[in-house]
């Protein structure tokens, strides 16, 4: 059996908007898997982003529970998710939130200064393929550049899991595909339990499982049978 690294029972979320309850997440029930790499599939609104965010300690489920190995994270602290999310995820938006100020190797500096075993950041931005590019700020990159900076940000830290919402949304075909070659590659390497949460059905064909939400409610969960490698991918 492979060991179940975060995994979320029957979790629920309602928004209160004004008078109106929105409920986000009903009954979701999920397991990540060490070092697989998982896409959660779905259109938008349809809560794939709000459970990336209670996985990731970001947000806190209305019902049910987010574990992390023996950690109950439903019953965490603000100060031990904060731990939690320092210590073993990285994450990647599809905006990149690089400080403009910053080289991109002092971007990535800013992660591997406050982790316990991380990489230097001349590692992990050779590990995204931009060794030319670390003394360059973010006015000075492509999109697809500044994007891969944020994954070389992300798992500098050596995190037990990645979770990537959207990090090909604001990019072109060509340049999304170059990033979830990146993505994969940190998978393959690193062995990091990596989610991709997208609502581009084409990505789905790079992973081991996908899972796909509707409705806040998941639809329908499967081992893929036919997995390419993202460089094969076409939308």
């Amino acid at each position: 059996m492979s060991e179940v690294v975060l995994s979320a029972r029957d979790v629920t979320k309602v928004y209160r908007m004004g008078e109106v309850d929105v409920h986000a997440l009903r009954g979701v029930t999920l397991e990540l898997v060490a070092g697989e790499l998982l896409v959660l599939l779905g259109a938008s609104g349809s809560g794939k982003s709000t459970l990336l965010n209670i996985l990731g300690g970001l947000d806190n489920p209305t019902a049910g529970k987010v574990m992390y190995q023996k950690q109950d994270l439903t019953a965490a602290s603000d100060k031990a998710l904060t731990l939690f999310r320092r210590a073993h995820v990285g994450f990647v938006f599809q905006f990149y939130n690089l400080i403009p100020s910053l080289t991109a190797r002092e971007n990535v500096a800013l992660v591997t200064e406050l982790a316990d075993d991380p990489m230097t950041p001349e590692e992990a931005l050779a590990l995204v393929g931009l060794t030319e590019r670390q003394d360059h700020f973010p006015s000075q990159l492509s999109g697809g550049e500044q994007q891969r900076v944020a994954i070389a940000r992300a798992v500098a830290k050596r995190p037990k899991i990645l979770l990537c919402d959207e990090p090909t949304g604001a990019l072109d075909y060509k340049t999304g595909v170059k990033v979830l070659e990146v993505i994969e590659k940190v998978n393959l390497e690193l062995g990091t339990t990596t989610a991709i949460i997208t609502h581009n059905a084409p990505v789905a064909a790079m992973a081991q499982r996908v899972v796909a939400l509707h409705d806040g409610r998941i639809q329908r969960e499967e081992l893929n049978e036919a997995r390419v490698s993202a460089s094969q991918i076409e939308w």
